[in-house]
């Protein structure tokens, strides 16, 4: 058995990470982590994970971790890097933080207010660039992993196959996207009050200003092979968990609205966990419930000369936990569905 170490335990995407290992075959759950939770039983804290709930969770000692096969990095941004500088090269850290998404340190100083710690691997398997090449070919015994963001996530698969295609125009792409409120963490925080967000929506990071802007640019630019820009408006809605992302990009001159299903259908025939639905079929958050799957439908808006692209996923499987573990599949060698499920919980 390959021996698992989750920092960030307490948290819902640490908390997710556990109940997908849980669940498979070939990982096994050794230390679980949680700094200010140190010494507190998990059942406590996720009393969901019945296996484990006597488990106390200890305090984040790297050199603790260093004894695992893989680290599962579960941390708020900026603190993944300290620990990571301390794990050695032979274990397989896989960060679900932000701390070694961007390759651009300008576009990091720009948005973060920690100093730029370099790029690791980026962590989309089925994200295809512009030579027609997949993320999956970087990660295969590869030991240092940056998960990407759920929004990221997202709208790089809703968008990425018509840039890679040559159909979309690279500027004037626009997403509004919506999620629930787990996205935000499990800290406490006002607006995120039940009384707060129930019955009610609400943006925010409007004007270019969110954090995982450049990220989606960074994806969709190598996806077209020429600089993209995406004005991207999220939205909080009153859910646990999900991301519904409306992405619209201009069509090409001159290129056929016909080709445009046709690329996406080959672009993700062969992948485990992104589906385009039957003509028609729309996604919705609730039929990707816990699982590692995107849906995704798209249209062709000719009056408006536009590409609209709706995806769903869960935002703590498929868009953290679900994407961590399948990435840890492929640095391991192991099957890259390992662990993971594309069926969902109804209703």
């Amino acid at each position: 058995m390959i021996s698992a170490a989750v920092a960030g335990a307490s948290g819902y995407a640490g908390g997710e990470i556990v109940r997908l290992l849980a669940g498979h075959p070939d990982l096994t759950i050794g230390t679980l982590a949680a700094e200010t939770k140190a010494g507190e039983r998990l059942g406590r804290i996720h009393p969901h994970l019945t296996p484990f709930a006597d488990r106390l969770l200890e305090s984040t000692d790297p050199a603790e971790l260093a004894r695992h096969d893989v680290v599962f990095l579960a941390l708020p941004h900026g603190a993944s890097a300290a620990i990571a500088t301390e794990l050695p090269d032979r274990v397989v850290v896989i960060d679900c933080g932000a701390d070694f998404r961007l390759r651009d340190e300008q576009a990091w100083a720009a948005f973060y207010d920690t100093p730029y710690a370099g790029a690791w691997a980026y962590g989309l398997p089925e994200l295809v660039d512009a030579d027609g090449r997949r993320g999956r070919g970087a990660l295969a015994g590869c030991t240092r992993i940056a998960v990407p963001g759920c929004y990221p996530t997202t709208v790089s698969l809703a968008l990425a196959p018509g840039f890679a295609a040559g159909l979309l125009e690279p500027s004037d792409v626009v997403v509004v996207a919506a999620s629930g409120t787990s996205g935000a963490g499990k800290g406490l925080k006002a607006h995120l009050l039940g009384a707060e967000v129930m019955g009610s929506m609400s943006p925010y990071g409007v004007g270019g200003v969110h954090r995982h802007t450049p990220e989606i640019e960074q994806n969709l630019t190598a996806a077209a092979g020429e600089q993209v820009t995406v004005s991207f408006t999220p939205t909080l809605t009153p859910m646990a968990r999900g991301i519904l992302a409306t992405c619209t990009a201009r069509l090409r001159p001159g290129a056929d609205p016909g080709a445009v299903r046709e690329a996406y259908e080959r672009t993700y025939a062969e992948e485990a966990f992104v589906h385009v639905l039957p003509d028609g079929q729309w996604p919705r958050t609730g039929d990707v419930l816990g699982s590692n799957a995107v849906h995704l439908q798209l249209a062709v808006d000719q009056r408006a000369g536009r590409v609209v692209v709706t995806a769903v996923l869960d935002n703590l499987t498929k868009g953290t936990a679900g994407a961590a573990v399948q990435c840890a599949n492929l640095a391991l060698g192991l099957p890259e569905t390992r662990g993971l499920t594309a069926v969902g919980v109804a209703p």
